[in-house]
């Protein structure tokens, strides 16, 4: 049994940072990276899905379980979220 399971019934609660339009990071409403507090207190990352890139070269301990996804999002985004981010 796993430690934590994403809940798939919580809803989104608020933008943490700023979108990407605001930061420049997107082309379009075709995809936009995104980060979101879920009314759990749980974070959803939006962003490219590059886990068959990444996999073969994960750091030691680093797994990436059948039913997860590596994303990578614009660093702008996280710097932009820090304040957003309580400390504890």
């Amino acid at each position: 049994m796993r430690r934590w399971e994403a809940d798939p019934s919580a809803s989104f609660s608020r933008r943490l940072g700023k979108s990407a339009a605001e930061l420049d990071k997107t082309g379009g409403r075709t995809g936009c990276p995104d980060i979101w507090e879920l009314d759990n207190g749980d974070i959803a990352v939006i962003g490219r899905d590059l886990t068959e890139s990444y996999a073969p070269r994960l750091p030691d301990g680093v797994t990436i379980a059948p039913d997860e996804r590596l994303v990578v999002i614009p660093h702008v985004m996280i710097v932009a979220a820090k304040e957003d981010i309580p400390d504890a």
